[in-house]
């Protein structure tokens, strides 16, 4: 058996995904979907799936399961955030190892759309999916600015989203949950006035398959995608982890 946990999930694929998965290729194996109402229930939910072999982490936890893993791996301890738990047990104990593959997956999944004159990124959100979209995105040399809806160290406000600072930064991942079914009408506030034809708009989210940033972005020009291939990569990469293949 396997899961995902976060809060929520009603709009995640990842069940149907691995249950597709396993039911294709004749796997004996389930893959459930387990809201926790705080990490602090992790232990909780250990305990009541021991047959458990691995599961995903999503919002808002990819970063506070980190305390209650035995090890990470180098990735994921560079990134500061993981998705990926796989499960072992020594000695009657239940030992935690982390990992990140939603690295591999955005890479994976933006660098085709990427031209040479894209250098500047603006990475919408703060939270551990941001983590690995800036990984990423620094590692192939593109200069990124994160921007939250409150002043944080390191990052800039929506607020101060100009039209010189737009027109810089062609690449914008938005990686916050703003648009994710059901509350399809949100979306980031930034100026899309300023989106042109040189802009790629990269949305993690997908259900919706179009978002509104995305709409908002297309009707500017600029060339647009959604999370659901990202998704299905890491995931991929999820099931060599759990299952040791390379």
């Amino acid at each position: 058996m396997y899961a995902l946990i976060g809060n929520p999930l009603g709009h995640s694929f990842s069940a149907k995904f691995f249950n597709d998965k396993f039911k294709k290729e004749k796997i004996n194996e389930s893959y459930i979907l387990v809201p926790l109402e705080s990490i602090s229930d992790l232990t909780n939910f250990l305990d009541k799936y021991p047959d458990l072999k691995g599961f995903n982490v999503t919002i808002p936890y990819k970063e506070q399961i980190i305390p209650y893993l035995n090890v990470m791996s180098l990735e994921a301890t560079q990134i500061g955030a993981v998705n990926v738990v796989k499960i072992s047990h020594i000695n009657g104990k239940c030992y935690l190892s982390g990992f990140n593959t939603d690295a591999i997956g955005f890479k994976e999944s933006i660098f085709p759309l990427i031209n040479p004159e894209m250098r500047k990124a603006l990475i919408l959100g703060t939270g551990g999916a941001s983590r690995a979209v800036e990984y990423v995105l620094r590692s192939i040399g593109i200069e990124t600015i994160k921007v939250s809806r409150n002043r944080k160290t390191g990052c800039i406000t929506y607020s101060e989203l100009s039209k010189e600072l737009i027109a810089d930064h062609t690449i914008i991942v938005n990686t916050t949950p703003l648009g994710t079914w059901p509350d399809v009408e949100s979306y980031p506030p930034i100026p899309y006035q300023y989106l042109s034809g040189r802009h790629l708009c990269f949305d993690l989210v997908y259900n919706p398959e179009i978002t509104t940033f995305m709409k908002n972005s297309a009707d500017m020009g600029a060339t647009v995608k959604n999370g659901l291939q990202m998704l299905h990569l890491q995931a991929l990469e999820a099931w060599k982890i759990w299952t040791d293949k390379k």
